[in-house]
């Protein structure tokens, strides 16, 4: 069973919906709303359930857009939509991986200096967002990292004894990490390439014509 791009049926056309009220939008919303209640469970010591949160915010990233695709729910909203509750959910829970003395400062920095390059350069670019479609390489990225921070709260919910679950969980993230900053590149490169298509269209179109 393919697990990037699930759901995908072959020499289906699409139609993208113009609407908000989709399945897997309602998902991704769902989704984003239990990253304040993983954080609450987090300030309180209690690892297993916010273990149990984590597990969950990975599991519906991945059926929400198994959804989309199996069942033509795909939109123009959750095509920023889903990619930006992701990324806004991966650094918070950084971030309180770090102040909470869960994780080392460079997980948070790994994530949150390229994504700060990126929106910086987009703005600058095209005023705003710059509509990427979400490569392979971030998709894979994220499922690392959300594969990653349950580990290192079961560590702690587990006990001592289960260091090698932390072990685990660090390879996981390194190599997340390590995603994350390809995946970067690779938008930054797509960016550029998308910026550079449209300027030259703008140049042609204000060409006369012979």
């Amino acid at each position: 069973m393919r697990f990037i791009g699930a759901g995908t049926r072959s020499g289906f056309n699409y139609r993208e919906r113009r609407t908000f009220w989709t399945v897997p939008n309602l998902i991704t919303v769902a989704r984003f709303l239990l990253v304040p209640v993983f954080v609450g469970y987090l300030g309180e010591s209690q690892y297993a359930a916010a273990t149990a949160v984590l597990v969950i915010l990975g599991c519906t990233d991945w059926v929400d857009g198994y959804i989309a695709r199996r069942f033509d729910q795909v939109s123009t909203v959750g095509r920023w939509l889903d990619p930006l509750a992701d990324r806004l959910a991966l650094i918070i829970v950084a971030v309180s991986f770090v102040v909470y003395g869960l994780a080392p400062l460079w997980l948070l920095l790994c994530i949150v200096i390229p994504d700060a390059i990126l929106l910086v350069y987009a703005l600058v670019l095209f005023h705003g967002s710059p509509d990427l479609p979400v490569t392979n390489v971030g998709k894979v990225r994220t499922a690392l990292l959300l594969i990653g921070t349950p580990l290192l709260l079961l560590e702690r919910a587990l006990g001592p004894e289960f260091w090698w679950v932390g072990m685990l969980a660090y390879v996981f993230l390194i190599l997340g990490c390590a995603g994350h900053l390809l995946a970067w590149w690779g938008y930054m490169g797509a960016a550029t390439r998308k910026y550079g298509q449209l300027h030259r269209g703008q140049l042609d179109g204000g060409r006369p014509h012979a």
